[in-house]
């Protein structure tokens, strides 16, 4: 076996508050996604089908779930000579004597282990992006324009595009062509190319840009490492992405591409797309069968092994785990393992921890008050919603609320409860 030529490295040690309750217990990259999977086995499945077999996961916050999910790389037939998935913790030594202070920050404290295996290019990932992409075919583009770095973007609506990273791109091919500028969400951009975190680096560049950032006051490498590499001329392109890109950095957005799975032609086919993941992580390969009780109504759902279906489910993702009484109502909504929703209880736009158990009666997610909002309820796992409690759209209940804490009347839209 040759010595692989690229190391990836995963950016997935962070948590986003926009995601609220969901990271309090795990980094947003292992957030559940699609029925039985994590965010982060998107990034994964396409690095191995890619044939990169060489991985450094960088972690920080709150590591567990992502060191019980990724195990020992087996999932991702990432184990043999020449390759294997590292996790990189923060730490501290007679030089780094800090946290990982940015994204680039953690790439430079780990800049031995990098050298150690002198690759040809360096790949980083984002962790938390839901997409499909081969990277050789980025890495070749790479390679053919000489570049010391390139970055994949994809064509967003202007209107959005100040929520990203944003640059313009010279018309040099249908394939990408050299930055021409670059901004970090800005308030009135320039261009219509949004970032996907997906950078390739010349290695002595990488090593030479990221010693020069040190002694700042940031560490990002959207915010300082680009923009720093186009002020001093190193030759810097986009390279054009064309396919499904999904974003979970907010509650709607992590909503919204969950939503994408569904429908006649889903925009994400997981099965196509041939995503792996490790089904050891909650025992799911140790799953009974779906059970689906003779008066219960799935519709437009995805349902995994390990379920009891004796409600109606329409519009939903439904992990592994979760029951659904008689008479209960779950709908455009996403379950997490192991919830449980009793009878009669209506759950509607909503997105449900793990180990929640809905009390009978109760209505989440839908008005509760009239000209109740549009949002997504979010609660927190490990909780027992009481009997017959309302709680309005868009509200966040956190994990573990005490019983005492409950109110004995409805929760208002958007408010939330500790």
């Amino acid at each position: 076996m040759l010595k692989p030529s690229t190391l990836a490295m995963i950016l997935a040690g962070g948590r986003v508050d926009e995601l609220g309750v969901l990271t309090y217990y795990r980094p947003k990259s292992t957030v559940p996604f699609g029925g039985f999977a994590r965010v982060i086995d998107f990034p994964l499945t396409n690095l191995m089908r890619s044939g990169i077999e060489l991985i450094a996961i960088l972690s920080q916050y709150r590591s567990y779930s992502l060191i019980n999910h990724i195990g020992t790389g087996a999932a991702w037939d990432m184990i043999g000579r020449y390759r294997g998935i590292s996790i990189l913790p923060p730490f501290k030594d007679y030089e780094s004597s800090d946290w990982y202070r940015g994204s680039a920050d953690a790439v430079y404290q780990n800049l031995d282990f990098v050298r150690y295996y002198d690759p040809s290019e360096i790949l980083i990932l984002s962790g938390d992006h839901v997409y499909q992409m081969d990277y050789r075919e980025m890495i070749r583009y790479h390679n053919e324009q000489d570049a010391d770095l390139t970055a994949a973007f994809i064509e967003v609506d202007l209107d959005e595009a100040h929520r990203f990273g944003v640059a313009e791109i010279a018309d040099d091919d249908a394939l990408g062509g050299r930055l021409v500028s670059y901004d970090e969400k800005p308030a009135k951009p320039r261009g219509r190319w949004a970032s996907l975190t997906v950078f390739c680096f010349r290695p002595q560049v990488l090593y030479d840009i990221l010693g020069a950032n040190q002694g700042q006051k940031s560490y990002e490498f959207g915010r300082d490492i680009i923009p720093l590499m186009m002020e001093r001329n190193f030759r810097v392109y986009g390279y054009k992405f064309k396919g499904y890109w999904g974003y979970t950095r907010t509650i709607d957005e992590y909503w919204q591409t969950s939503m994408d799975l569904l429908g006649p032609e889903p925009r994400i086919d997981m099965e196509a797309w041939g995503l792996r993941t490790n089904l050891e992580h909650r025992d799911i390969r140790d799953c009974q069968p779906l059970k689906v009780g003779s008066r219960a109504e799935l519709d437009n759902s995805m349902v995994y092994n390990g379920c009891h279906i004796e409600g109606t489910v329409k519009n939903s993702i439904i992990f592994p785990g979760v029951r659904v009484e008689k008479g209960a109502v779950v709908r455009d909504s996403v379950l997490f393992f192991n919830t449980i929703v009793l009878r009669d209880a209506r759950i509607d736009r909503t997105v449900s921890d793990v180990n929640t158990i809905f009390g009978a009666g109760c209505r989440i997610g839908g008005e509760a008050e009239p000209g109740g909002g549009d949002g997504i309820t979010v609660v927190g796992w490990n909780n027992l919603v009481p009997e017959g409690l309302q709680i309005g759209r868009g509200c966040t209940i956190h994990p573990r609320l005490a019983p005492d804490r409950w109110p004995a009347r409805v929760v208002a839209d958007h408010e939330v409860l500790k």
